[in-house]
């Protein structure tokens, strides 16, 4: 090709982008209404648009301090992203911590740890913690289990995950033996996969409805038959994200697949009523709880987040007095949550998880049932240090759900509502899903898994136990600023209840 040649292409190139630009400038300025910057300052006005779309990103990489960002800062998602991939997840140099800062978190070590050398484990998996209490053993459920993990996958529905990233997480869930929540969105096939579930039942009923749209004992008692993957159900009443809000999911992810689960139809945005048609009384849900564990055998519970005290005062009670309700109590703090959410509801409804928990722990102590109950706590634990105050304030078990969207790619773009998720995690587009690799992925999940638990022992060992459930509230301090600490059982104003304890080596499966 001669050099006139060269340079004629050059120009018709050249030619071809000012027609481009030519044509954005006339319809910035003469046809679009919608975008006053755009109309005065033609083409330029649209990179305003692609930097605030990529806004995220940019700060998260480039403008940030490690320390700064939510809801997860860049130390943190190291630490998640390093542990999935099996890395070195050690930091350097010391801690970047402000020690006195009020709200610092101290966990007490003992003179003398409990050594790692008598540690002992029930399974083949030197990371496995079970639960120290047996879930449906104290209301007689005729299939109850003893949960081999206290750390878990927490509710995210399909559809609002993909199918890859299901698919990772339950595959995860059984390579780490952990339980995997579906979400409301129903028991999708995704979800089939091997790992054990817990079967969410939302107000919409997804995967429990008849061809109106009713709730339906019969199918729900069905999908239980046919699924011996689902080891529990449980009533989600509100979520952290929103609370006294249904799920909301866009029209542009109920796919084929996705209205087959739920039993929707296609394309069509989904909104679940606010409340629940089967109860409305605290003694109404305790029938319904009663109900399905009968005609299932499986222990039921109930997820809500916390605001006003007179259900939880009422529910305590009434649970108490008849001797009957929910095996497990999955308590949601406002700061969690996966889904799309008006802002206000996000940022301003219900308490934060510790809040919440000091709040409705207290009152069925008070009735004497606490050891009855598994207590879940839910929201931003996805941390070793995090879950030691979970578990030092009474939780029995621990729900994660964001922290292990980020063990499988999540790159906190926050566009999960929008269906682009960059990483393919939370979308259904098949071309951004793609990118996603399920056998990877899962890997993944259960290392995240493995190393949250690992390092939860090493914890426990260093402050003498030998389960991270002994952790007491007298072992946890927090800064109250001026070299002043206070443990968190004067900041609780309670004790938690100890659950009796006679060595790993005791906690085995028990299977149904």
């Amino acid at each position: 090709m001669g050099i006139l040649d060269a340079w004629s292409w050059y120009g018709i190139g050249a030619l071809g982008i000012g027609l481009v630009l030519l044509l954005l400038a006339v319809e910035d300025v003469f046809f679009q209404k919608r975008h006053a910057i755009r109309h005065n300052f033609p083409v330029v006005g649209r990179l305003r648009y692609l930097l605030e779309m990529i806004g995220p990103e940019l700060r998260q990489y480039w403008v940030a301090g490690d320390k700064e960002e939510t809801p997860f800062n860049r130390q943190e998602r190291t630490w998640v992203y390093a542990t999935a991939k099996g890395e070195n997840n050690y930091f350097g140099f010391g801690s970047t911590e402000i020690h006195d800062q009020p709200g610092y978190l101290i966990i007490k070590n003992a003179g003398f740890p409990f050594p790692d050398r008598q540690a002992v484990s029930p399974t083949d998996d030197p990371t496995c913690v079970p639960c120290l209490k047996v879930l449906g053993k104290s209301r007689g459920r005729r299939r109850p289990f003893r949960p081999m993990s206290v750390v878990n996958i927490s509710a995210m529905s399909f559809g609002s995950l993909g199918r890859r990233a299901q698919s990772a997480l339950n595959r995860g869930a059984m390579a780490a033996g952990c339980l995997h929540n579906t979400g409301e969105g129903g028991v999708s096939p995704y979800h089939k996969l091997g790992g054990e579930l817990v079967w969410q039942i939302g107000t919409g009923y997804f995967g429990a409805r008849d061809a109106e749209g009713r709730f339906s004992m019969e199918t729900l008692v069905r999908e239980v038959e046919q699924t011996p993957a689902i080891r529990a159900i449980e009533i989600k009443l509100s979520q952290g994200a929103k609370p006294g809000k249904g799920g909301i999911l866009p029209g542009k992810k109920v796919n084929p697949v996705v209205a087959r689960t739920r039993g929707l139809p296609v394309w069509k945005d989904v909104i679940s009523p606010n409340d629940h048609s089967e109860f409305d009384s605290v003694d109404g849900l305790i029938d319904f709880v009663e109900q399905v564990a009968e005609r299932t055998g499986l222990p039921v519970g109930i997820k809500a987040a916390v605001g006003k005290l007179d259900f939880w005062e009422e529910l305590a009670a009434r649970m108490q007095a008849r001797g009957e309700g929910p095996d497990f109590i999955a308590i949601d703090g406002s700061e969690g949550g996966t889904g799309a959410a008006p802002l206000t509801f996000s940022d301003h409804v219900a308490l934060p998880f510790k809040t919440a928990f000091q709040r409705v722990y207290p009152l069925f102590q008070a009735e004497g049932i606490a050891q009855e109950i598994v207590f879940v706590g839910s929201a931003k634990l996805g941390f070793p240090d995090r879950a030691v105050v979970a578990l030092a304030m009474g939780c029995d078990l621990i729900a994660v759900a964001r922290e292990p969207m980020l063990a499988i790619g999540c790159i906190q773009a926050q566009k999960c509502h929008t269906g682009h998720c960059p990483a393919g995690v939370a979308t259904m587009n098949r071309w951004l899903e793609a990118g996603l690799d399920i056998e990877d992925k899962a890997e993944r999940v259960a290392r995240y898994i493995k190393g949250f638990r690992k390092e939860l022992l090493q914890l426990a060992h260093t402050a003498g136990y030998e389960h991270p459930s002994q952790f007491r509230g007298t072992d946890v301090e927090f800064s109250l600023g001026s070299s002043r600490f206070e443990t968190l059982e004067e900041v609780l104003g309670y004790r938690k209840e100890d659950v009796p304890f006679s060595g790993m080596a005791e906690l085995k499966p028990l299977k149904n």
